[in-house]
């Protein structure tokens, strides 16, 4: 057998949870004419930011029904404006009238995450920061060299904070990648080692050991196949679809596994591509039955599915929001919590047999992706009162693959490997009436 690239126990950890969400809260939701590449060099006050009721447990807690398993905060956007007191600038809570300038968003999130059995995760854009002048891919647009070096400097200062202040982090998200050292760029990767070695990275640094890649759009759609493999890192903003990112290749130097990111209002109409909270949009939510489709078409086909969390200037996840994520959450428990039959085993032939003839819509496959994507081809075999036949066939497996079929009666199913490198691993063959 060649030699395959494998995941780090980081790495099943996360594909474990299967679905996340990402929490953004800015200035531009208390002052919405707010475009900081429109306006460039105007900062908005940070005495703009003055949430009511801001409470993390709710966004959490709204979370973990959703069916969660980890969450990222943007604790620092584009913006340039800081949801802890850091000590790199002004610009932050410390300077607002939240909590009398005494709060601190990141802590309060750090904790409702381990409240409500969540891991954490952080957003810090190292490659854009308005207040600081600096737009992607993180050099100041004045200054040279010298102004480059500041930026690092404040760069290394903020990461060193939310990476020691909090405790471990799942999750660090780096929208845009980052600038390499010999490009000029701080020196994050030394960094992460340090402080956050066991933590997966999305778009960071070639050389850390946990990394993650973008799945190509922000419509919480991987393709089909979609390898956690690949031989081609991402470094994107998102604002350019890159379709031919979330393939992979099952041969790959890299185990890099797609994120399937998106939001929870629709991109096209909503504030901001649907990511930040504006009056008005509520009608802009995706249908439970979009976000069911999303799941399906992202873990599913072998990714994560992280789904954006609006909070309002209340600073609260809104009630509409909140109902859009427990019914998700029901449906997909009520859809895949308990299959009529599932097997597991090894090598090229795996046999299900159900209890009775029974009707079924899907079957979920999964690899034990710690031997590496061995699978790379597959059939489902069935045996129905018609007669025998092959009702899907497929390429990638890996943590998990959402067969969807028309409803058919079954009595006995075989996953058929017909193309493996060494020996297949099966984790798990299941078949579920979920319609």
């Amino acid at each position: 057998m060649s030699e395959l690239a494998l995941p780090t126990p980081a790495h099943l950890a996360w594909a474990e949870c299967e679905v996340g969400v990402i929490v953004h809260h800015d200035v531009q939701v208390y002052e919405p004419d707010y475009s900081f590449r429109r306006q460039w060099g105007y900062s908005p006050s940070p005495a703009v930011f003055a949430p009511t009721a801001l409470d993390t447990d709710q966004w959490i807690s709204t979370a973990a029904e959703a069916g969660a398993k980890y969450a990222v905060l943007v604790a620092k956007h584009c913006s340039g404006f800081s949801l802890w007191p850091t000590g790199a600038h002004d610009y932050s809570v410390a300077s607002s009238p939240w909590r009398g300038g005494h709060g601190d968003v990141v802590a309060d999130f750090f904790a409702s995450c381990a409240r409500y059995g969540l891991q954490p995760g952080l957003y810090a854009s190292s490659s854009c920061n308005a207040y600081l002048n600096v737009d992607n891919p993180g050099q100041p647009r004045t200054g040279g060299a010298e102004a480059q070096a500041r930026y690092n400097a404040a760069v290394l200062q903020q990461l060193t904070e939310l990476w020691t202040r909090y405790g471990e982090v799942f999750e660090i998200w780096f929208d845009g990648g980052t600038l390499a050292p010999e490009l000029g760029g701080p020196d994050i990767a030394a960094l992460l080692a340090e402080l956050q070695p066991r933590a997966v990275v999305f778009q960071g640094p070639p050389t850390c050991d946990h990394l993650l890649r973008w799945v190509g759009n922000e419509r919480g759609e991987a393709p089909e196949p979609c390898w956690s493999t690949t031989n081609h890192l991402t470094e994107s903003d998102g604002t350019i679809e890159r379709l031919a990112f979330g393939i992979g290749d099952p041969d790959g130097r890299w185990w890099a596994p797609a994120e399937s990111d998106m939001p929870n209002r629709d991109q096209r109409k909503a504030f901001q591509g649907g990511w930040f909270w504006r009056a008005g949009d509520d009608e802009y939510l995706y249908s439970v039955e979009h976000l069911l489709e999303r799941y399906d078409l992202s873990v599913g086909r072998n990714s994560n599915l992280l789904l954006g969390m609006v909070v309002d200037n209340r600073g609260l996840v809104p009630d509409a929001d909140c109902r859009q994520f427990a019914q998700f959450g029901r449906e997909v428990r009520r859809r895949f919590a308990q299959p009529l039959a599932s097997a597991s085993g090894r090598g090229s032939g795996v046999e299900l047999a159900l209890p009775a003839p029974q009707v079924i819509d899907h079957v979920v496959l999964s690899e034990d992706q710690s031997g590496g994507h061995r699978i790379r081809a597959w059939e489902i075999e069935a045996r129905t009162p018609q007669g025998s036949c092959v009702l899907a066939t497929g390429s990638a497996v890996g943590h998990k693959q959402i067969v969807r079929l028309a409803p058919v009666e079954v009595a006995h199913l075989t996953l058929r490997v017909t193309s493996a490198v060494g020996e297949p691993l099966v984790r798990e063959v299941a078949a579920y009436r979920a319609g």
